[in-house]
């Protein structure tokens, strides 16, 4: 395990968060799509973790806590 800093400033911190959080909406769209094949949504399960993950070291509990109850949810299934 590697530890890196990251100085940013407070515009490009909230550019982040949005960031994080619109790509994890839109994977928990396409978690919903019948379409998409079981082996795909695996992959699209552990980016979201890993998604989420980033997203607690970046943002208050505020910002990720609805984010949270999606996590536990889709992780179950």
């Amino acid at each position: 395990m590697r530890v890196l800093g990251l100085v940013v400033h407070e515009k490009e911190l909230l550019e982040l968060q949005y960031l994080l959080k619109r790509e994890m909406q839109e994977i928990l769209l396409d978690l919903n799509d019948e379409r998409i094949e079981r082996v795909i949504k695996r992959a699209m399960k552990e980016r979201y973790r890993i998604l989420f993950k980033l997203l607690t070291k970046v943002a208050p509990q505020s910002e990720y806590a609805q984010f949270a109850v999606s996590y536990r949810r889709e992780m179950k299934q």
